[in-house]
């Protein structure tokens, strides 16, 4: 969880609404301007699953950034960070939005319309009646379709226009006042080559692997989680800039499951060749092959919460075993937790709670902040 000390210098308006730090209410300020928001949080405090709320009018100024938002909500690793990245966004917004009304020059639509031409119209995917959004398209090496969103003022192109693109890098617009939209297509093409290592490995494992989260991933998604066997898993977490090096790995199942994967890691960490695949080399760390696509279908992996009887609940899939290797029962943390909670013989120590597995009666713990 973020400190509050923290979110109180970004977002003094933004306040607390219980104890446990998961319900916040108050006011965004930018430009001058505050806007109401509420946003819930789950007890695991995981971003991706969180609940905003926000006034009609703010609403109404993020429409159109709402895909850039849900990114940030899966990337950013706080709530602070998030805070600091939905001000930035809700800056440019709320400048586009003024922008929609400010009388544009005839030189702006005769340049901009100079520079379209010259870039080729087969470029463009879109463009909006006022010509002040655009989105160009590109492929790259590999043949994958790419989208960069442009906001223009109506001081292009004096100014340069706001990017924004499915990276999982920030992506900086190098301008200068005699630049067109050409320089800047260029540098996105520059930027898809030097990302063209980090998404031939996600492709690879999102083609050839389980992925059982996330469901549909966008570009920037820089993790996955990777079905092993039946309630094993490990998530990945890899380094865009160096997408051959060995990535975070998280184990998740029980003990007895994944323990000897954790050894097989460390144990044969030293084994790691950056020219060969990520996914082979976590094949051969781990000394095992992942589930294939074309012989097992995803409902082997996909096991219902024995609590909640769902896979999916707000978002999140189980990712708690029991232990003994009879049961292996999955549950979803926030069930599991609110399951020991309720019953009598559970003990809580600090803020992790010890109790009855609900289906063998193994002790088991949960915590409440995972």
């Amino acid at each position: 969880m973020a400190a509050p000390a923290a979110l109180l210098r970004h977002c003094p308006l933004l306040l607390p609404q219980d104890r446990e730090g998961t319900a916040y209410e108050g006011f965004v300020t930018a430009q001058g301007r505050d806007f109401h928001i509420r946003i819930r949080l789950p007890m695991d405090f995981q971003l991706k699953n969180a609940r905003i709320e926000c006034s009609w009018h703010l609403k109404k100024i993020l429409h159109g950034y709402r895909h850039i938002l849900k990114q940030r909500l899966h990337s950013c690793p706080d709530l602070v960070s998030f805070m600091v990245e939905l001000k930035t966004v809700l800056e440019i917004a709320l400048k586009n939005t003024q922008d929609l009304h400010v009388p544009r020059p005839p030189e702006y639509y005769s340049c901009l319309v100079r520079d379209l031409e010259i870039l080729g119209w087969n470029k463009v995917a879109y463009v909006d009646s006022g010509l002040a959004t655009i989105k160009l398209k590109a492929e790259d090496s590999c043949g994958r379709q790419h989208l960069i969103t442009l906001k223009l003022n109506a001081k292009y192109p004096t100014e340069p226009p706001d990017c924004l693109v499915d990276f999982p890098v920030q992506f900086a617009v190098s301008w200068m006042p005699q630049n067109s939209l050409i320089d800047i297509y260029n540098q996105f093409l520059a930027a898809l080559e030097s990302l063209k290592e980090f998404w031939d490995a996600m492709d690879e494992i999102d083609g050839q692997t389980w992925v059982l989260e996330p469901e549909n991933p966008a570009r920037a998604a820089t993790r996955r989680r990777i079905a092993i066997g039946t309630n094993v898993s490990v998530n990945i977490e890899v380094d865009p800039r160096h997408p051959n090096m060995l990535p975070e790995c998280y184990f998740l199942g029980a003990d007895h499951a994944v323990n000897p994967l954790r050894m097989k890691l460390n144990n044969n960490m030293h084994l790691w060749d950056p020219e060969i695949s990520l996914l082979q080399n976590l094949k051969d760390l781990l000394e095992i092959d992942f589930p294939s696509r074309a012989v097992i279908e995803k409902s082997d992996f996909a096991k219902d919460c024995g609590i909640c009887y769902a896979y999916r609940l707000n978002g999140t899939t189980p990712d708690h075993v029991c232990d003994d290797p009879r049961c292996g029962q999955p549950f979803h943390q926030t069930c599991l937790y609110e399951w020991l909670q309720g019953l009598p013989s559970s003990r809580q120590s600090f803020n992790v709670i010890f109790g009855e597995c609900p289906y063998c009666n193994k002790v088991r713990e949960s915590n409440e902040s995972e």
